[in-house]
């Protein structure tokens, strides 16, 4: 089969920003009494900073408000730019993707906000891919298949012909349910992790590794 697009994950994926997520979400949760731990965040990783904020939260016993959520953004376009490490290879894989006429899309649970902060941090224009699909787009998050779909009409490319580039186990259950590829990026999770909770069809360590898997498939 010929793979036409590579829809992208994008904390974890396109931008080293877990950590600084994690200590954002623990900025924003300490301004409402809170005192959370990083490890409460793990169950929340790749379902929506909703769930991420308020599941932690919720575990404190403190109703989920959704300004906590636009504090935890607050905090994190604060540091991006000096905190997150962006791959090196990220504008010329975007740039060699195009050139064998494959189609981008970043499918990220997110907002739209967030992703402004990371295409900032990445010195990467929004015109780079060819499409975005966000948490504000979406209904239900990761694993269900929805944000993965979308990305998929988006670009008007049937899910079997798209590739799926995750660094979390929901993500990747998320792109097997969407009847996709899947290729899991040890970057958040050990590859051991992503295999026993997910089985993704791939494993890379770096991205430039996606290529050769393209080619190897096509």
């Amino acid at each position: 089969m010929k793979y036409e697009a590579v829809l992208f994950d994008m904390d974890g994926v396109l931008i080293d920003s877990e950590d600084l997520m994690t200590k954002a979400g623990m900025l924003a949760l300490h301004d409402y009494g809170i005192e959370a731990k990083p490890e409460d965040f793990v169950p929340y990783v790749g379902r929506g900073e909703d769930l991420y904020i308020g599941g932690v939260a919720e575990k404190y016993g403190v109703p989920y408000d959704p300004e906590m959520k636009q504090r935890c953004y607050y905090y994190f376009g604060q540091y991006v730019e000096s905190e997150a490490k962006v791959p090196e290879e990220i504008p010329g894989l975007i740039y060699q993707l195009k050139t064998i006429g494959i189609k981008t899309c970043v499918c990220t649970s997110a907002d739209w906000n967030k992703v402004i902060h990371n295409l900032r941090a990445m010195k990467v224009d929004r015109d780079a891919f060819n499409g975005f699909v966000t948490g504000d787009d979406v209904i239900n998050k990761k694993p269900d298949p929805e944000i993965y779909l979308k990305g998929a009409e988006c670009l008007q490319v049937i899910p079997e012909k798209c590739v799926v580039v995750e660094d979390a186990p929901n993500g990747i259950m998320a792109a097997h349910a969407a009847g996709m590829l899947s290729i899991g990026i040890d970057t958040s999770f050990s590859a051991e992790y992503l295999i026993s909770e997910s089985h993704p069809d791939f494993v890379v360590h770096t991205l430039s590794e996606i290529l050769d898997i393209l080619k190897e498939i096509q």
